[in-house]
């Protein structure tokens, strides 16, 4: 198992991505536990990108149920369809949002959360979790972050 990742801190954000994404593939290849795959790829990408805050809810009893994470400490649970996560769930697509603050009926675990993107996780045609992405800075995201957040979540979906 890889204990290093190998990110070209000088890289454009795409290859960046291209660059973690097969590494982040093969640390969760053949590992059954869904804990420890979500533990670290939630590292690697806060490693590689320097993300305010990265993590997963899990869908638990009709709620999102936070997961394994890296950064400050969040809300523990999100109702369906609550927030930037729960719309992501209730959907079941990615949201992208340039300004929080601007998104109605946020959710403000940290003040210091500017931008968002969630992604959703299907096992099957069911979403079974999200991946929560928070920058402090606003617009941080964009198409390319979609774009292969995507592609690893439904990476990481294959493995469920």
């Amino acid at each position: 198992m890889a204990e290093t990742l190998f990110i070209p801190e000088s890289a454009a954000k795409a290859e960046k991505y291209e660059a973690l994404i097969p590494q982040i593939e093969a640390l969760i290849t053949g590992e059954e536990d869904v804990y420890a795959n979500l533990a670290n790829i939630s590292a690697a990408l806060k490693e590689g990108f320097g993300f305010f805050w990265v993590g997963f809810y899990l869908v638990k009893n009709e709620q999102l149920v936070l997961g394994p994470f890296q950064g400050s400490i969040a809300c523990t649970r999100i109702n369906f369809g609550k927030g930037v996560c729960g719309e992501a769930w209730k959907e079941g697509k990615t949201q992208l949002v340039p300004d929080v603050d601007a998104f109605p009926g946020h959710i403000a675990c940290s003040s210091a959360s500017r931008s968002e993107i969630v992604v959703p996780v299907f096992k099957g045609n069911e979403v079974a979790m999200v991946l929560d992405v928070d920058s402090d800075k606003l617009t941080d995201f964009d198409e390319i972050d979609q774009k292969y957040l995507e592609e690893l979540m439904g990476i990481l979906g294959k493995t469920l």
